[in-house]
């Protein structure tokens, strides 16, 4: 069986830093935070002030009324994206869409929509006595992200929801190029969605203390000495995957293409990171790929601004670099989107597509003093740097560890 090479050709975004991938770039070009203070409740008295929320995202625009109600949020910014990335593909209802795919990975699902209904069952709050909708249940599943989408763009191929922690999106981005690697026909729609920001969220992984407690937009720090936590975040981001040959045929632009991808475990702790195990992954990919590690010549990290996730990743990646990894410009986008969970590792893909593809690193802020432990070369201004090999990794609680190369693609 003839391997087939997948390409990346279409891209749709809602993130705290626009509400489509294109704004979302620019904002991250220019070096603006997407962090402010939760808006959404009250959060006096309280630790973990900051959030990254969409800000003036209207659901209205790819759904109507009765089914923006059906849903949780996480689902609303699925479709957004999906119907922005299929368009951006250029692809259209009646295209070869019907034999395609849908992966969508969420670490939380329709939490949000949960949380307001126990605080109906159980009294308290605004949603006191307020009847159980009868689409709770169907509606929250992870699996509605791509079950609806696929429903709303008329996919009726593969379809598959992924819950894998932090790693979620990028594994269905991994697991979607294996499809279509294997002979899959159609386009794969695959990224990752959520939609966290509720005090379930906040509270339990601010007790897990994963949480930065500052409360200025500057606390997401990735790799400085001061960091303290990751900043908490919403929004999608979904990316149209299909073979060079379809692309090619139908004469569409092409961001980048997928080399290769590594799903891992460390078992090692349900919540401190393994280098160890995260420099297996890395390692995994680059042979997927078939390439050496010196021929990466740009890393975009995990980089939450975790005290032990940063230094973790740090080892990692100097493990499989050696000396060389404080020369290979790397970066981290969560310094200004904060941490999107599973639509993070699917918006790291994209930004790294499209890094490759213009040959601008974009900058990563809040750095000010770098934590002596983490011999990166963290690009801090945005910067014209030609690059042709990328890595882009996600790690998660329970030490899953989700790997992809990217490729520069040339005619």
């Amino acid at each position: 069986m003839k391997i087939k090479r997948v390409v990346i050709t279409g891209i749709g975004a809602v993130t705290p830093l626009g509400n489509t991938f294109g704004e979302s770039w620019e904002a991250a070009l220019s070096g603006r935070s997407g962090l402010s203070p939760v808006s959404r409740f009250d959060r006096d008295g309280r630790n973990w002030k900051l959030a990254g929320e969409l800000r003036q995202f209207d659901p209205h625009a790819v759904l109507s009324a009765k089914e923006a109600a059906h849903f949780d949020p996480f689902v609303h910014y699925a479709v957004s994206a999906a119907a922005m990335a299929v368009a951006d593909a250029g692809l259209a209802v009646g295209d070869y869409l019907g034999s395609g795919g849908v992966i969508i990975g969420s670490s939380r699902g329709g939490i949000s929509t949960l949380e307001r209904a126990v605080s109906g069952l159980t009294g308290s709050g605004r949603e006191k006595g307020r009847r159980l909708s009868p689409y709770l249940m169907p509606a929250t599943t992870i699996s509605a992200a791509p079950s609806f989408c696929a429903q709303k763009i008329g996919i009726r191929g593969h379809c598959l929801g992924i819950s894998n922690a932090c790693a979620s999106g990028s594994n269905a981005i991994g697991e979607a190029f294996r499809l279509i690697q294997k002979g899959h026909e159609g386009p794969v729609l695959a990224g990752g969605t959520e939609a966290p920001l509720c005090r379930l969220c906040l509270e339990g992984y601010g007790s897990s203390g994963a949480l930065s407690k500052g409360t200025e937009p500057s606390a997401s720090r990735p790799f400085d000495r001061e960091r303290d936590g990751f900043v908490l975040s919403e929004g999608a981001c979904i990316l149209v995957l299909e073979s060079l040959e379809n692309a090619l045929k139908r004469d569409v632009r092409i961001y980048a293409e997928i080399m290769g991808y590594a799903n891992t475990v460390d078992a090692f702790h349900l919540t401190k990171p393994d280098s160890a195990g995260e420099a297996g992954a890395i390692s995994a990919a680059l042979r997927d790929a078939g390439v050496a590690a010196g021929a990466v010549d740009y890393i975009n990290t995990h980089g939450t601004s975790t005290v032990l996730g940063d230094a973790a990743e740090a080892k990692a990646l100097q493990q499989v670099f050696g000396a060389r990894i404080s020369e290979v410009p790397a970066s981290a986008l969560k310094s200004m989107t904060g941490h999107m969970l599973a639509a993070s590792g699917a918006l790291e893909t994209a930004f790294t597509a499209v890094t490759l593809q213009r040959g601008i690193i974009p900058p990563s802020i809040n750095l000010e003093e770098k934590d002596a432990a983490c011999h990166l070369n963290i690009i801090t201004a945005k910067s014209d740097i030609p690059c042709s090999i990328a890595i882009t990794q996600s790690f998660g609680f329970g030490g899953v560890n989700a790997v992809l190369v990217l490729k520069r693609f040339q005619y």
